[in-house]
């Protein structure tokens, strides 16, 4: 089984750069305190890693 994570937009998009919207936006995330559950593939990582200011990451079990 791959490992998984758990990623909720903690800041609003208001002053972010557009291509960090369509970041979040391609990470399934929406409004503030939205979550999305995500394989922990390189892909995932590396959007986490663009937006890692505005998203909170957990693993999950």
């Amino acid at each position: 089984m791959a490992k998984q994570i758990k990623i909720t937009l903690v800041k609003g998009l208001a002053g972010t750069l557009p291509v960090q919207r369509r970041t979040i936006k391609a990470l399934g995330l929406g409004k503030i305190s939205s979550s999305v559950v995500l394989e922990a593939n390189p892909v995932n990582l590396g959007m986490v890693r663009t937006v890692s200011h505005l998203v909170k990451v957990e693993e999950v079990l």
